[in-house]
């Protein structure tokens, strides 16, 4: 019998994303009949609502892809929701030609500050930056004295989060090109390969060569360039920022990541896994919407979702052992 090439044969990386591709087209079914029997017709499967989807789903896929590489190094970051607030917040405030760069500044500036902590204080990443979280919320609330911001999203804002080129939305583009970047740096870097072998044992890292410390630095400051350039782009898709508007993408981020087959303890994990986890709470929220679920239910879900990975993940390490 003529063996399967090595490259041929399904890994245990791929197995999620299998599952996870089922899920959406189990997904897409059962809402094309509820919206059928419902509405007598099924929006889910036209591709001008799909665009729209995937439209709104790329501030997710952006988060998700900086989520990502800090959970590769066996680390979370909660400081996602203001860090993304902040960067549209002073992005709109600044306007002009400067407000994209000083929205990504920002994101950029509360990812390596999250970096250093967890790096040299050696603080939980869990801790530090739900500290950084709660630091940035106060400090837009003193920069907005506590109302919502007045100020509007400058015009390349509104392009790269709202616009269309050709009738297809900029913001997938946007998407398109974070992925291509992020899939290239897991796979074909030494910093990529870094991210996976801190994941696994840091220590032995270390030992390895490995700049650990710089790495999880890098790797918390692209987490928190992606929030920024997210927050940057909801705001242009928005028109204007808004108080807590970072707060929706905490948890279904992690969801996607997790989903997608990212080890949640670190150390494995593929980008298309992030790319189809993403597609699948897209797809997951239209069809929760559709059916008028309220936004807490929608939470209890992707935390759910988040309990059950958890607990195969640690069956799965238990066997293994």
């Amino acid at each position: 019998m003529t063996a399967i090439p090595a490259i041929l044969k399904p890994s245990r990386d791929d197995r999620p994303i299998l599952i996870a591709a089922l899920f959406i087209a189990a997904i897409l079914i059962a809402g094309t009949a509820y919206t059928w029997e419902r509405f007598g017709s099924a929006p889910l499967l036209s591709p001008t609502y799909l665009l729209q989807q995937l439209q709104i789903g790329a501030f997710l896929g952006i988060v998700a892809a900086g989520q990502m590489v800090v959970i590769l190094i066996s680390q979370i970051d909660l400081s996602i929701p203001w860090t993304l607030t902040a960067g549209a917040m002073m992005a709109t405030a600044v306007g002009g030609p400067w407000a994209i760069p000083i929205g990504l500044a920002v994101g950029l500036a509360v990812g390596l500050v999250n970096g250093l902590g967890v790096a040299y204080l050696r603080i939980p990443s869990m801790i530090f930056t739900l500290g950084i979280n709660a630091v940035m919320r106060g400090l837009m609330v003193v920069h907005t004295g506590g109302f919502a911001p007045q100020t509007a999203a400058s015009d390349l804002m509104r392009f790269i989060g709202a616009e269309r080129i050709l009738g297809f939305p900029v913001a997938i583009v946007v998407w398109g090109g974070v992925s291509v970047l992020v899939a290239v740096l897991l796979t074909r870097t030494a910093f990529g390969k870094a991210l996976y072998a801190i994941g696994n044992q840091e220590a032995a890292a270390y030992l390895a060569g490995i700049r650990t410390r710089r790495t999880v630095i890098a790797a918390f400051a692209l987490c928190g360039l992606a929030a920024g350039l997210a927050g940057v782009m909801l705001a242009g898709y928005a028109t204007k920022a808004y108080q807590g508007m970072g707060d929706a993408y905490l948890l279904p981020a992690i969801a996607a990541v997790v989903i997608g087959g990212t080890h949640i303890l670190g150390g494995r994990g593929r980008y298309l896994g992030t790319l189809v986890g993403v597609i699948l709470i897209v797809l997951l929220n239209s069809v929760l919407s559709i059916m008028e679920m309220p936004e807490a239910g929608r939470q209890v879900i992707y935390g759910g979702v988040i309990i059950l990975m958890l607990l195969v993940y640690g069956r799965g390490e238990r066997v293994t052992s």
